[in-house]
């Protein structure tokens, strides 16, 4: 009825529509969220409003018909036929329920090129208006990177996981630090690399996408009651012990030898050029090979000592998996703006010698273009005079990231397009809480990575930090650090009440009692005392 009441035509389907998910571990235990009155299509306010809106066209939209699209090409030619463009995109013949909802508007990033534009309804020899005619050029675009959403969708697709775990699995990339995010889009991190390339080059089966699906099928059968639990992992673990143990007697030093080997086309790509890419760049004798540190992964010279060249292990034949060279040239000045590898990683520079200019690249940033490059090379960036010092506040990046100046006081940016977005308000409120705060030497304090109960001693709360030599827990009276061997996620408040009283109990570290110095003998009297003498009998 709520369709019939607001459209005319055939856009009611001939039966109600029944949905199925096409993954076939998927569990379908939740009602959907609809409606209650779909004759109702508004209400409350603010977000409320286009939350309930939202739901309300979803639902009927689901229920509509499908609508009709043609896809279609045209041929645009000019009157002499020597010149012709062309145009691809979808004629809608029948909207059906795209009148009410189209999906794809909200799933698709607004960074994306349009490639399924919608066109007219055009037939031979008709004539355009023409409005102008401007000359641009376009590049091929790689794949777009995965967003939550298309990711959980891939994985449905793969029959990896089930609805209640997606979201657990995607904290954990996060929260290890395996991938970052930037508008919205997953960008791998150096340990997310380097764990996936272990885990390829050592277990190849276990990280294949049908042995998980597979291992979805055979969970399925020990919760339905047709295999029994221990046969399960009985099987599992006989073969997964051997091989586990045998990556675990392998030195570090193979390891790595086989990492580079197995990683040796993503870290020194082939430029096409006869060049060997392995071939050190600073002293040019020495070959570029992977080698493992305190600190994690990078790529480094043969020649050390004698040569000291390195560079991060996300820097495959240039800087973040991106070749150097020529970015484009500089709209205002037309000097050649170039990327290159240094030695404390990718920079961009524009000009030659000492009067070149010169600017690190942020990885916050994402792909870099020739916008970006000529952003960066355009800091710092003058704000404006501050309304009660008139001195000017000036945002730029530095050392330890981007921040705002003024005066000899500086405040901290939490992103590189924060430099360039803030206005005159933002910057004074940033820098009077600097500040308030101490400046640049106060020291926020630190968020904790668990909190757990109170010490049932102490009566403090227990916490779990990151501390500058590793995790630890406290309770606000007593520290103690976790074992080498005891993962942080893994950690129990029992094994923290534990690792606290077993600290208190050893009392403070005694500190090395220091050495008194060594008293100096007393100096001898300069003459003898004289013995008496001798009466005269």
């Amino acid at each position: 009825m709520a369709i019939n009441d607001r459209f005319k035509g055939h856009y009611l389907p001939e039966k109600p529509r029944h949905y199925e998910t096409k993954a076939k571990n998927a569990q379908e235990a939740h009602e959907a969220i609809r409606p209650t009155d779909f004759g109702r299509d508004h209400f409350g306010s603010g977000d409320e409003a286009r939350l309930y809106e939202l739901v309300w066209k979803r639902a009927i939209a689901s229920q509509m018909a499908s609508a009709s699209i043609e896809r279609t090409s045209v041929t645009l030619r000019e009157a002499t036929g020597r010149h012709e463009l062309r145009a691809t995109g979808q004629v809608i013949k029948f909207p059906g329920f795209l009148a009410v909802y189209d999906e794809s508007l909200d799933n698709k990033p607004s960074d994306d090129e349009d490639d399924s534009a919608t066109l007219p309804v055009l037939n031979k020899g008709d004539m355009p208006a023409k409005h102008g005619v401007d000359a641009t050029q376009h590049f091929t675009q790689p794949p777009p990177r995965y967003s939550e959403a298309t990711l959980v969708k891939r994985l449905e697709e793969l029959g990896i996981g089930r609805p209640s775990t997606y979201a657990a699995t995607l904290q954990v990339l996060k929260d290890r630090n395996y991938v970052r995010t930037e508008k919205n889009r997953f960008f791998a991190e150096e340990s997310g690399r380097l764990l996936t390339a272990f885990l390829e080059r050592f277990f190849p089966r276990y990280v294949a996408y049908d042995f998980t699906a597979g291992m979805e099928d055979e969970l399925d059968d020990v919760s339905g009651g047709r295999e029994d639990w221990k046969d399960l992992l009985a099987k599992f673990w006989k073969d997964f012990k051997p091989k586990s143990d045998e990556v675990m007697e392998r030195k570090p030093s193979e390891v790595t030898e086989a990492l580079d080997e197995f990683l040796s086309d993503y870290l020194f790509p082939d430029k096409g050029d006869g060049h060997d890419p392995r071939q050190c760049p600073q002293c040019g004798v020495g070959r570029l090979s992977l080698r493992g540190g305190r600190f994690g992964a990078f790529v480094a010279c043969s020649n050390y000592p004698d040569c000291k060249y390195t560079r991060k292990f996300a820097q495959p034949g240039g800087a973040d998996g991106a070749e150097d060279g020529e970015i484009g040239k500089h709209p205002e000045t037309g000097e050649v703006i170039t990327r290159k590898a240094g030695r404390f990683g990718p920079y961009i520079q524009m000009g030659e010698g000492k009067e070149a200019a010169r600017s690190s690249i942020p990885k916050d940033i994402g792909e870099l273009d020739l916008d970006w490059a000529v952003k960066l090379l355009s800091l710092p960036r003058t704000i404006g005079n501050h309304p009660e010092t008139g001195e000017p506040i000036t945002a730029s990046i530095g050392r330890y990231g981007p921040y705002l100046a003024h005066s000899g006081k500086y405040a901290k940016l939490r992103s590189t397009a924060e430099v360039f977005e803030t206005g005159m308000n933002s910057a004074v409120a940033k820098l009077a809480e600097a500040a308030a705060g101490g400046g640049r030497g106060a020291r926020a304090a630190a968020e904790p990575l668990k909190v757990f109960g109170a010490h049932p001693e102490s009566g403090g709360e227990i916490k779990l930090m990151a501390g500058r030599y590793g995790p630890y827990v406290t309770d606000g009276t007593t520290n103690a650090t976790l074992p080498r061997d005891k993962k942080p996620e893994d950690l129990t408040e029992e094994e923290a009440v534990t690792l606290i009283t077993e600290k208190a109990a050893k009392g403070p570290a005694k500190k090395g009692k220091k050495k008194a110095p060594a008293k100096k003998a007393p100096a001898k009297k300069a003459a003898a005392k004289k013995a008496p003498a001798k009466k005269k009998a």
